[in-house]
């Protein structure tokens, strides 16, 4: 899907008609949003732009110079959006290329944050003359969208603190928990830090307009990010702290529990020791004795009371 916003006199349209997109005037048009397209369609934007758009997996690229780079008069850059998806986030690909003050974007996916910013050009037109405002705008929605999603996370954080104060639920599931939360944290901060690279070149480019509100906007949402990278590794340290207090909690349940059934074995090892030594075929003391079974477990018990007495009272071992 290809939907076009453009100027038409005072107000912002909209259409989704590739067709009309010809007829419109490049100085009109603010915005090309397009949403899985088909090659035709990417064909039909490249010949209208007069550039070449890159595929999903040079969009994916990790390199620096792959996801900022200017060519033949046009910016192109890449960078991933979160969504989160039950326990874990997700980022796709989002491409974006800014041609003489037209915004191209590439997706994969639907993004409420950008429908509802087409919704608010053509509400508020006069807050955005060309596509490079377009640009800035997103980036600063994207940016509170992941500081809301640092601020979950730190909720996250908080909550499970508390359980391990309370000492509930402390076991392997909770471990993997933190694990999960671990990772969400990494995502979030590389794509914090992906932002910031994408807008500190654009502040460095030369095709990028000079217009001071625009740039004092990146700058300012440059700073957000930077706060939100110093949050996010915050979290993400206490995250390390939580996750070695649980293996510690952890280990020393099962340093007890392996205390007990040492003790358990130490003290009934005299007992076994002489109920052993009768069990022998072979003529003892006392074998001949009606009542030599009792003094046989007269001996146990005191033994066994001996070992409890040395252990438990005198050395403290439990």
């Amino acid at each position: 899907m290809v939907k076009i916003l453009y100027r038409s006199g005072a107000e912002i349209l909209s259409t989704q008609t590739e067709a009309e997109l010809a007829a419109i005037s490049r100085e009109n048009v603010l915005w090309i949003d397009m949403l899985e397209p088909t090659g035709e369609q990417k064909r039909l934007v490249e010949q209208y732009l007069g550039t070449e758009i890159q595929s999903r997996a040079e969009a994916e690229e990790i390199e620096s110079s792959s996801r900022f780079f200017e060519e033949g008069g046009a910016i192109f850059a890449n960078t991933n959006f979160l969504s989160p998806a039950d326990d874990e986030m997700l980022m796709d690909a989002v491409s974006f290329i800014l041609v003489s003050g037209v915004l191209t974007t590439i997706r994969e996916i639907p993004l409420r944050s950008l429908n509802t910013l087409q919704l608010k050009m053509q509400a508020l037109p006069d807050e955005y003359p060309d596509g490079n405002t377009v640009f800035v705008d997103i980036m600063d929605r994207r940016v509170d969208l992941d500081a809301d999603i640092v601020e979950l996370i730190s909720k996250d954080v908080t909550r499970y603190s508390r359980r391990i104060n309370q000492n509930e639920d402390i076991n392997e599931d909770f471990l993997l928990d933190i694990n999960q939360l671990q990772q969400n944290a990494m995502n979030v901060r590389a794509n914090m830090v992906d932002k910031q690279r994408l807008i500190s070149n654009l502040l460095k480019s030369k095709i990028f307009p000079k217009d001071a509100e625009l740039r004092e906007r990146l700058g300012i949402i440059l700073q957000d990010i930077a706060s939100l990278v110093n949050h996010i590794s915050f979290t993400f340290e206490r995250l390390e702290y939580m996750q070695e207090t649980v293996i510690g909690i952890i280990n020393l349940d099962q340093n007890r529990i392996m205390k007990v059934f040492t003790f358990v074995s130490i003290l009934l090892m005299p007992a076994t020791l002489v109920a052993s030594f009768y069990g022998m075929n072979v003529r003892l003391p006392l074998a001949s004795w009606e009542w030599a079974w009792l003094a046989i477990i007269v001996i146990m018990v005191l033994l066994m009371a001996a070992m409890i007495w040395y252990f438990f009272k005198r050395k403290k071992m439990l």
